[in-house]
């Protein structure tokens, strides 16, 4: 290696300054510049005479940083007009927190879009241009996200990435349409068919259930019977609120919190008796805002959280592994799921959608103002036989003896 120096007549090496502090990135060069070796290549980011210090050349290490990594040519806004990334993820992130302040955006959704702009960032660097994006370099993202994410999950964060610059074509940050190439798609149907197959069932049996029940103490065992007779999940009962039930008719009319659709379902009586035995010694909030929760924590606060280990599904992860039931898959979600898939032998699938709280986008759809309250009953006795009798007999041994009463009266008039 040729050594560095003067020029003059006696050729004499040039001193090197020192680095402005150890974990500096770059080295100072003898030709009196910053320097750093990248994939076998010195870079050069300016003269150590005229900054000492390094804080001009540390400012251009960190732009081009990225770029250099991974082996491309490093270009930044000074080498002409263009968004970066960091742009279009700033003004997206804004407008969606505006959405959350509003009401329109839960807390949950708002950090999934935040995790997934946050991968973004770091697989296509801070400064790098939106221009230069094309199809390799959506598909290392596609693989990065494929790392730590199930089938579902990938195309949940793919389908987030194109919601990201979608945004930025339409609020008119980006001045031509992002090229994402042919593989950035979510996974194939027969992807997801086999990863289901190969999945954990979530469904339980009546005696799982019934188990359950047994094994559970309040406020969770209302609502794991929430949970069976109207198809509720986490989220549905930790912000129930009083003015969505009527004990006295026996019916519950919540929108369902994720989608905002309307819900309609009749309670079993199990269920009106376990409501009105939990709202007797009900906690008071100490909080306002939670005043009209059904169910308030033993430390007075909400059920609810927009995190995915919400204290409802730690609370049933305990009971499912004191009874041995514990598995991948297998949470409170799961009731959700056997509700829908013994609801379905009723056969009524738009009573069953309506007590889901799915959307019905069919063209039958459009022409149906409403559905009978008869319809909806059908579907959940259909459910509560199937979990609480035995061919033609009560199983009465799985149920508190507070709900006995309520149990033969309900059905004394079957």
């Amino acid at each position: 290696m040729a050594k560095c120096t003067s020029g003059g007549p006696l050729r004499q090496p040039l001193s090197k300054p020192a680095k402005p502090r150890p974990d500096f990135p770059m080295y100072p060069h003898c030709t009196r510049r910053w320097a750093k070796r990248i994939r076998g290549k010195i870079h050069y980011f300016g003269s150590t005479v005229a900054d000492p210090n390094g804080v001009a050349a540390l400012d251009r290490w960190l732009a081009v940083k990225d770029a250099l990594l991974s082996g491309r040519l490093p270009r930044t806004p000074a080498d002409g007009d263009g968004v970066r990334i960091k742009d279009v993820v700033n003004a997206f992130l804004t407008a969606k927190q505006t959405a959350v302040d509003a009401g329109e955006l839960s807390e949950r959704a708002f950090r999934d879009y935040y995790a997934t702009c946050a991968e973004t960032v770091e697989v296509f660097g801070r400064e790098r241009l939106v221009s230069d994006l094309n199809g390799p370099d959506f598909e290392k993202l596609r693989a990065e996200l494929a790392k730590h994410n199930g089938p579902v999950r990938l195309g949940n964060e793919v389908q987030r990435v194109r919601t990201l610059f979608k945004y930025g074509a339409e609020s008119g940050l980006l001045n031509q349409t992002v090229k994402f190439g042919a593989t950035f798609k979510k996974p194939s149907k027969s992807v997801l068919r086999r990863h289901r197959a190969e999945a954990s069932s979530k469904m339980f049996s009546p005696e799982q259930l019934r188990a359950l029940l047994d094994a559970a103490s309040e406020p969770l065992r209302t609502m794991i019977l929430l949970g069976l007779n109207c198809a509720f999940g986490n989220a549905d009962v930790g912000r129930l609120r009083m003015r969505a039930v009527n004990l006295e008719s026996g019916w519950i009319n919540y929108p369902r919190p994720k989608t905002g659709i309307p819900r309609r379902c009749p309670l079993w009586p199990e269920t009106v008796a376990a409501l009105r035995n939990w709202l007797a010694r009900r906690p008071v909030p100490k909080d306002l805002d939670h005043k009209d929760l059904v169910f308030v924590t033993k430390q007075r606060g909400p059920w609810a959280s927009d995190k995915a280990d919400s204290p409802v599904t730690k609370e049933f992860a305990k009971v499912l592994k004191r009874l041995g039931l514990a598995k991948p898959g297998l949470g409170f979600y799961a009731l959700r799921h056997t509700f829908r898939t013994k609801a379905d032998a009723t056969r009524d699938f738009p009573a069953c959608r309506a007590i889901m709280g799915h959307s019905d986008d069919s063209m039958d759809a459009a022409y149906t103002e409403a559905i009978d309250d008869s319809r909806l009953v059908a579907v959940v006795e259909h459910v509560r036989r199937w979990l609480f009798w035995d061919g033609d007999r009560p199983t009465i041994r799985a149920v508190p003896p507070l709900l006995l009463a309520d149990l033969r009266e309900g059905h004394e008039t079957e």
